[in-house]
């Protein structure tokens, strides 16, 4: 069975009103396939930080409620989505960050794509246009 490492901006349309959010129905579909069982999802440990981050801003923004912030959170611990530690990989993201001059977020999600040859799926387009060539870095809007 195939396994993606999904990052905040693949899951931010799983949460976020898809109104706002291209690619959502790329995003739900790769939710979809890993609920029925034909993908494996994976994240690094720092994913839940920018998950909490992204629905702390959407709700000061308005995007939604407070409440619906906690309950989205809520959802996203019951997933159980396996998250690998990222402290082994401090050395390679601070090379790939340096040399791609991209963030250490960026570099940590990279570094355990390459490190476990799992394709990285990603929104981030720039990311992809940037690594892709690279690492097993792909864009949302590329995966059936």
């Amino acid at each position: 069975m195939t396994t993606y490492l999904v990052d905040a901006s693949v899951a931010a349309k799983w949460v976020l009103p898809p109104k706002d959010e291209p690619l959502a129905r790329e995003a739900t579909s790769l939710f979809i396939q890993s609920v029925e069982g034909g993908v494996r999802l994976a994240v690094p440990d720092l994913f839940w930080i920018e998950m909490t981050n992204i629905l702390c801003k959407a709700a000061a923004r308005g995007r939604i409620s407070s409440i619906d912030a906690a309950g989205r959170v809520k959802w996203l611990r019951s997933l159980n989505i396996p998250s690998i530690p990222t402290k082994p990989l401090m050395a390679e993201a601070l090379r790939i960050a340096s040399t791609h001059n991209r963030s250490a977020y960026d570099a940590f999600y990279v570094a355990l794509a390459a490190s476990t040859g799992w394709n990285l799926i990603t929104a981030d387009e720039r990311l992809v246009n940037t690594l892709g060539s690279r690492f097993p870095v792909r864009w949302l809007g590329s995966i059936h």
